[in-house]
C-alpha cells in the first residue's frame, strides 16, 4: 500500500522567536505543501534549547527534547534550517542530532537552508551543513537555500530571488521526495539521472 502523505519534520537551530530562520522554513514548507501532500511536525530549538542543552546523553533527555528527537527519526524527511554562527550552524543544533540514532536517518531525504547576515556564508551549508547529515549516511538533497537579512522584512521574507531559489530547491527535491511518499519501505532510490 502507497503511502499516501509525506511526513516532514522541520528542524529550526534558531535560538530566538520571532526567528528569519523559522521564517524561511515556514516558506519552503508552503512550496512544498503545493507540489505534495505533506504532514509537519516542528522542531524549535527556540522551544527546546534548555532541555536539549541540560541533558549528555539520550536517556536523560527531558520529554519535549525526546519527543523532538523521535520525531526527527520518523519522520520520511527532513527540513534542517540553522542561523549561521561564526560561520557554522548553532551549537545546540549539533548537541540535538548527538541524541539522535546513527542509523536512523540513512537515506532519508534532508533539505537544508540557512539564514544569514550577508551573502559571505553561501558556503555554510556545503562546507558545515552536509558534513553532518554525511555522517548519518542521509540523503542531502541537491540544492540548498541561504537567505540574508536583506531578504526579509519585520522577519517576513520579501525576497523574490530567495523565493525563486525556494522554488527551485523544491524542484530538484521532487524526484526523491516523490519516490519516497510512494514507497512502503522507506528505502531510497536514486533517480536514473543522478546515476549518470
Amino acid at each position: 500500500m502507497s503511502r499516501k502523505v509525506l511526513k516532514i519534520t522541520t528542524v529550526s537551530g534558531s535560538l530566538q522567536q520571532p526567528s528569519r530562520t523559522d521564517a524561511l522554513l515556514a516558506a519552503i514548507v508552503g512550496e512544498l505543501a503545493s507540489a505534495l501532500p505533506i504532514q509537519i511536525s516542528q522542531v524549535r530549538l527556540s522551544e527546546i534549547g534548555p532541555q536539549v542543552g541540560s541533558a549528555m546523553h539520550r536517556a536523560a533527555l527531558p520529554p519535549a527534547a525526546f519527543a523532538a528527537v523521535s520525531a526527527i527519526e520518523e519522520a520520511d524527511a527532513l527540513i534542517v534550517a540553522s542561523p549561521v554562527y561564526r560561520g557554522s550552524y548553532t551549537g545546540l543544533l549539533k548537541h540535538l542530532f548527538d541524541f539522535v540514532g546513527s542509523e536512523a536517518l540513512t537515506g532519508k531525504p534532508v533539505l537544508l537552508a540557512a539564514s544569514a547576515g550577508s551573502a559571505r556564508h553561501t558556503l555554510m551549508i556545503d562546507h558545515q551543513l552536509r558534513p553532518l547529515f554525511a555522517f548519518f549516511q542521509a540523503l542531502t538533497l541537491p540544492v540548498g537555500v541561504l537567505a540574508t537579512e536583506a531578504d526579509f522584512e519585520d522577519y517576513t521574507l520579501t525576497s523574490p530571488a530567495i523565493k525563486q531559489a525556494i522554488s527551485h530547491s523544491i524542484d530538484a527535491a521532487l524526484p526523491w521526495l516523490k519516490q519516497r511518499l510512494n514507497t512502503t519501505s522507506g528505502a531510497i532510490r536514486q533517480p536514473f539521472f543522478a546515476q549518470l
